[in-house]
């Protein structure tokens, strides 16, 4: 217990930080460093991280089915709660994406515990579930707002995750790496972007959002936080995955939800205070949660 949580403790502390830095900074600009974090930083840790190891045949063919696996259950479970939920289908699909995105911020601090080998595995689930879980999400809302088919491929293909994770594992896949005049500043950016989000993720908590736990809410917070982790474990155990594997699949279903999720409901029309509060308790609640998970794991 005591590994996992000193590991922890300097991103608590960030977070409180977040916390205490909240009203000295206008709404306007907390959401301007949101953007910025979402935009340029983690997408530079994004590419590097999926820059820095060649997928092996074992990463596609488990990691892949895995993370997707793992998602489609979160999206199948959400979805048998869907008469808890809003009545307009929009709102419904802001919110629904929370049960399978993930914030990549908290699964970079909670795989540092682990050999660098793990972080690089977790770089390729992220790089291989970041495209598929902006389709799906992109796919819902679009429903609920009836863009159309043109519209919807170009906000899929345009998510900066997506292009930094297609760009890295590209390169990886061909064996090629940029110069190193090129990837000093992406660097310099990726070691700016942990630090900056867990003062944002602090910023953004709200403990009265818990307050506002309802059937529906309290379903998507148990599907991401409890299920799908325990579901993952379970299976992986059973089918004798290879620890590191297994320890980077159950890390990655026990993740809260992204921040990005809010900025994608905003885009389309979708409840943005509802889903706002749904990232807060997922977030707040997965601070105990995941250092639970990561106790399990050993």
């Amino acid at each position: 217990m005591s590994p996992v949580l000193l590991a922890l403790l300097p991103d608590f502390a960030l977070i409180l930080l977040g916390v205490a830095l909240r009203r000295q900074l206008s709404v306007a600009a907390w959401q301007g460093i949101d953007r910025l974090n979402y935009l340029v930083l983690f997408p530079a840790l994004v590419f590097l991280a999926t820059l820095g190891r060649t997928p092996t045949a074992a990463d596609l063919l488990l990691i892949g089915p895995g993370v997707w696996a793992i998602m489609g259950l979160g999206l199948t479970l959400a979805w048998l709660a869907r008469p808890l939920g809003p009545e307009r289908f929009l709102d419904f699909a802001g919110m629904w994406q929370c049960s399978w995105r993930f914030n990549t911020a908290l699964g970079f601090v909670a795989i540092q515990g682990f050999p660098e080998e793990y972080r690089a595995i977790l770089s390729i689930a992220i790089g291989l579930a970041v495209p598929v879980a902006n389709i799906l999400a992109v796919a819902g809302l679009s429903r609920g707002n009836g863009l159309s088919f043109g519209q919807m491929v170009r906000q899929i293909l345009l998510n900066p995750f997506f292009l930094a994770s297609f760009a890295g594992i590209t390169l990886s896949i061909l064996g090629l790496r940029p110069p190193d005049l090129v990837l000093a500043p992406v660097e310099r950016l990726s070691q700016a972007a942990l630090p900056v989000a867990m003062i944002a993720i602090g910023a953004a908590l709200r403990l009265e959002a818990l307050a506002r736990l309802d059937p529906f809410t309290l379903a998507i917070n148990a599907i991401r936080l409890v299920i799908l982790p325990a579901v993952t474990f379970a299976v992986t155990g059973v089918l004798g995955v290879e620890e590191a594997y297994r320890t980077v699949l159950v890390i990655f279903a026990a993740l809260p939800s992204a921040a990005a999720a809010h900025v994608l409901a905003s885009v389309f029309g979708a409840d943005r205070e509802a889903v706002a509060t749904l990232i807060a308790q997922t977030t707040f609640l997965g601070c105990f949660t995941l250092p639970v998970w990561l106790m399990v794991l050993g």
